[in-house]
């Protein structure tokens, strides 16, 4: 039996091109000198150019920011509430849900109860502004002062052109297109701050875990500790300021009732909401609620000064200080220079936000910046 012989595959003959020889383009020069004016102005340029460029989107984007930063200050003031929950045994999510739905049906029982006899004492304050300034004139002294400057002719005269057909809404909103676009620029605001709050609240953790992986872990558990004991206590200043402000406002309230001055609701939502600014507020408060009061009498007008500068001294030494124990401190011309700057930038929301930065880069600051230089 004849055996055949294993046959080999044939092997494809490759064609090889000679490869085109490269063009002579000349020996590289030697590297750019960083240290040469035309580079370092080459390189301030372009920066300058970025950093403007930047600054313009942000500054395009500012509503929105605000809307962010003011949406984590909120959930940082929910954590601890939530963190609560968590210590009784109850997952984050819903921790969260409980937390989320005890604040909304407080928010919709403060509306129904507050919000409409506040409409109707704005309203009312606004209609009878001009004739509480043309009582004031009835006081001698304050008489006397009108004549000299005219302070209350002219306020008289801005108010009653204002109000003039009951229109005072509309100009104030620059017409019925103006009023329109802040309804619907409020509205968005406010779901916009909701559905972000409620994110930021249950993803929290995670959010923090990702932004301290980022750092190297040689300085990761040093990060984290600074980062939570800010979150902490930023959460514990805007819970903590809420809880002073609402004192201060239902003292106002109580006040003007025992008193009876008119628009007391009214008053007593202005004084919270003055509050709510660090340091600053109280005085903002107490000064539109004097003002208010001397439209009644001079004597009212003082009794109010003298009990609200009572209260603060009760609130400075023995209310604040057991409420916000845990909170973030600040000497007062830091607060007072922060409010400034805050309000500078982005209004009133810029000096409530302001003062908890200004706490927290302090905290930085004492933390790491000086135990550096005192090891030197």
């Amino acid at each position: 039996m004849a055996i055949k012989k294993p046959t080999l595959p044939r092997m494809k003959s490759v064609s090889l091109r000679k490869s085109k020889t490269p063009e002579d383009l000349g020996v590289a020069g030697a590297s750019f000198d960083r240290g040469h004016p035309f580079y370092f102005g080459f390189v301030a340029t372009a920066g300058a150019a970025v950093s403007l460029t930047l600054l313009r989107a942000l500054a395009g984007a500012s509503q929105v920011f605000v809307l962010i930063i003011i949406s984590m200050f909120f959930a940082a003031g929910l954590n601890p509430a939530v963190s609560y929950f968590q210590s009784k045994k109850m997952k984050r999510g819903l921790a969260v849900l409980t937390v989320i739905t005890l604040v909304v049906a407080f928010v919709g029982l403060c509306l129904l109860v507050i919000v409409p006899p506040f409409v109707d004492q704005v309203n009312n304050f606004i209609v009878n502004a001009p004739g509480m300034l043309d009582s004031l004139k009835h006081n001698a002294t304050i008489n006397h002062f009108n004549n000299q400057y005219g302070v209350v002719d002219m306020l008289q005269n801005k108010l009653n052109a204002t109000i003039k057909d009951g229109k005072f809404i509309v100009s104030a909103f620059g017409g019925i297109l103006g009023v329109g676009k802040a309804v619907l620029s409020g509205t968005f605001s406010v779901i916009t701050i909701i559905i972000l709050t409620l994110y930021f609240t249950a993803s929290l953790p995670s959010i923090t875990r990702s932004a301290y992986n980022l750092v190297p872990s040689s300085r990761r558990d040093r990060v984290s500790r600074l980062s939570d004991a800010i979150i902490n206590r930023i959460g514990g200043f805007v819970r903590s300021q809420t809880i002073v402000s609402t004192i201060a406002g239902i003292f106002a309230l109580a006040l003007a009732s025992i008193l009876g001055i008119h628009y007391a609701m009214a008053i007593g939502v202005l004084v919270f909401i003055c509050g709510l600014i660090p340091l600053v507020g109280h005085y903002i408060g107490i000064s539109l609620f004097t003002i208010i009061a001397l439209t009644k009498s001079p004597l009212t007008g003082l009794i109010v000064f003298i009990s609200y500068v009572l209260y603060q001294q009760i609130e400075n030494y023995f209310i604040a200080p057991r409420i916000m124990r845990d909170t973030l401190e600040l000497p007062g011309v830091v607060t007072i220079i922060a409010a400034l700057l805050g309000t500078s930038l982005l209004g009133p929301i810029g000096a409530l936000l302001a003062v908890p930065i200004a706490a927290a880069v302090m905290l930085i600051v004492e933390e790491v910046i000086y135990p550096k230089q005192n090891a030197k």
